[in-house]
């Protein structure tokens, strides 16, 4: 041997790492109440000296039946607090309240089983993790599957689910089939899922960006995050809980986890890392984004702070060449239930029945709102609309037309062949979305507005061609549509997502297919509707709400006379310099306009009044002839 060389061999040689196991995700002690559905379908049996649960398939069927059978009209009692806590909020703002309460009241109609909370009910998703111990004999993907059929046959639930026949056509499923379906192996004789309803505005708030180590540090984390989150839109209808993971051994393993914490299933990892690599929760990120989120002002849709309900940061161990970061949400229909077998039989997590002990006691306080006509001339209904500044709620009465993506799609062909739109089109506000199944009795199923920006590319040529002059739906918008809306003097009204039910109930009062009736779902439909709640989210004049949620940036000049001078309020030499002392100009006529509020007079005085046209205001804040 030749013994130099094995010195130096021994010297230069790193000393082996000890072997030490973790998973990825260590999750805590599962502090779920569950409800025990049944005692069926379960035996034990020993072998070898140990004891397995062996389970029958038709187990895994009930299960799964009854598990989206519920979490369709159901949610958990934490999500419904944090709504009521929007309401004894005093720094919220008057639209996140209202939208608070809205989905407060949908919880209680949807509870009643009878609409869903949602009209998208949703890609049916099951995660599970199956005990080494426990046996089914079967295709276990295959009885769960069975389950879900079952459930979107019976309920009032509505089929998305397209097959592609070739690539570019596809034809519906009609059972919500194929259902996505995860098991994982795990230890013990225990069978753990998360039945999860995704709807289709969520899931497509879901993003992966490819990273570098240049990330992360705080200045460049905090700034990448802020504009990340903003991108989110308000589609998915929030308030959100929202998940970030940083790190991930995979790109698909870092969503997989995304789509995890999202669902609260992560909620008890650890709150600190080690040197072993597993993934950890950390608070103090999560503090600071959900702070990010509230001083951003987009708030629960149309303004405020609730933009969030709870924000999940996760950390990941990472390859050192890649840095994937994942950001989603689960939305205001928050489906997601958990259930368990064991030799004890079938669980499933308690939701909360009663979400009517969440609503405040109401008085009528409430802030008025601006009716629409929509049975007078769309000419008369811009009109309306153009004298009110965007952020104002409306309730719209009349007639709408609904029209989804292929509806969209017909009616562009329509145009290109005829160089004209139906005449439906062009005298209707037209609204986006597609009802879930009509209960037996009732006017309509759950009835409420699919994303707005999947129309976006339609809308110039549209109103080009004087149709989609007024449109209704959820989330914010492309430039094209705000300038198309400037150009053709149209307007973009968005509708409260998350509050279907309600909708279906109170406010569509008649529901008849007009067009297309093979589409199902995506068939052009005609209704009426009754005091049906909106904002006006862009305008006329090319304002866009979204564009500057923290403020309301355009107010009429009426709001500023002043009865008591027969006068109004002007900026020196006709001009609105930021700091301008204001002067009162003799008016000719009586006028009843109600004093200035102040911070709507600043707003003007920085140059953010809008021109006014209104003939009985003789005053104009920044042009006093008008």
């Amino acid at each position: 041997i030749d013994t130099q060389k094995v010195s130096i061999f021994f010297r230069i040689s790193p000393i082996m790492s000890v072997f030490m196991y973790t998973p990825l995700l260590p999750v805590g002690t599962d502090t779920t109440e569950y409800d025990h559905v049944s005692s069926d379908y379960v035996t034990t049996l020993e072998l070898d000296g140990r004891t397995f649960l062996k389970v029958q398939p038709e187990g895994l069927t009930l299960l799964a039946k009854r598990a989206f059978a519920t979490v369709s009209y159901l949610l958990r009692a934490v999500h419904l607090q944090q709504l009521r806590a929007i309401l004894d909020d005093p720094d919220a703002s008057h639209n996140d309240q209202f939208v608070a309460l809205e989905m407060l009241k949908n919880a209680v109609v949807a509870a009643d089983r009878i609409l869903p909370m949602c009209q998208d009910t949703g890609t049916a998703i099951i995660s599970a993790t199956r005990g080494e111990q426990v046996l089914t004999g079967g295709n276990d993907a295959e009885w769960l599957s069975k389950g879900i059929y079952e459930t979107y046959q019976s309920g009032n639930l509505r089929y998305s689910q397209l097959a592609p026949l070739t690539m570019f056509q596809e034809q519906n499923t009609k059972t919500n089939l194929p259902a996505q379906v995860d098991i994982y192996a795990g230890k013990g004789a225990e069978y753990r899922f998360t039945f999860i309803q995704k709807g289709g505005g969520s899931a497509n708030k879901t993003f992966l960006y490819q990273k570098t180590k240049a990330i992360l540090n705080p200045d460049s984390l905090r700034a990448f995050i802020k504009e990340a989150i903003g991108e989110l839109g308000t589609a998915a209808c929030p308030p959100y809980h929202l998940a970030i993971v940083i790190g991930g051994t995979s790109a698909e393993f870092n969503l997989k986890t995304v789509k995890a914490a999202s669902t609260h299933d992560l909620d008890a990892l650890p709150t600190k890392g080690s040197s072993l690599g597993h993934g950890w929760r950390d608070l103090e990120w999560e503090k600071a984004v959900l702070q990010m989120t509230q001083e951003m002002g987009i708030g629960a849709q149309f303004g405020g702070k609730y933009f969030c309900h709870d924000v999940r940061v996760v950390r990941l161990p990472r390859h050192g060449a890649s840095c994937p970061v994942g950001i989603g949400v689960s939305c205001s229909a928050d489906r997601q239930i958990r259930a368990k077998i064991t030799a004890e039989g079938l669980f499933l997590e308690r939701l909360e029945t009663d979400p009517a002990k969440y609503l405040p006691h109401l008085d009528d306080d409430e802030q008025p709102a601006v009716d629409v006509d929509l049975r007078a001339p769309m000419a008369e209904m811009l009109q309306t609309l153009s004298r009110h500044p965007v952020s104002t709620r409306v309730n719209l009465t009349g007639p709408l037309i609904v029209a989804r993506d292929i509806a969209h799609a017909k009616w562009l062909e329509v145009l290109e062949k005829t160089g004209d739109l139906p005449d439906y089109v062009k005298q209707h506000p037209i609204y986006y979305a597609g009802p879930a199944k009509t209960p037996c009795g009732m006017p309509s199923g759950s009835f409420g507005p699919t994303t707005a920006g999947r129309m976006d590319s339609y809308v110039q040529r549209f109103q080009a061609a004087g149709g989609s002059m007024v449109m209704l739906a959820k989330g914010n918008r492309s430039a094209s549509v705000r300038e198309a809306c400037a150009q053709y003097g149209g307007f973009y009204l968005g509708s409260i997502g998350g509050v279907a039910a309600k909708l279906a109930l109170e406010s569509i009062k008649k529901v008849e297919v007009l067009e297309y009736p093979e589409l199902g779902m995506e068939a052009v439909h005609r209704i009426e509707v009754e005091h049906f709640p909106a904002f006006i989210v862009m305008d006329d004049k090319g304002n866009d709400f979204f564009a500057n949620p923290g403020k309301q940036t355009f107010a009429p000049c009426t709001d500023f006379c002043d009865p008591r001078f027969n006068a109004a309020v002007v900026p020196q030499q006709n001009e609105a310099p930021t700091g301008a002392k204001p002067t009162i100009v003799p008016v000719e006529g009586p006028t009843s306009k109600p004093l200035h509020r102040e911070p709507a007079l600043k707003a003007v005085l920085e140059g953010d009044c809008m021109d006014c046209t209104a003939e009985e205001c003789k005053g104009c804040v920044k042009y006093p002839i008008n």
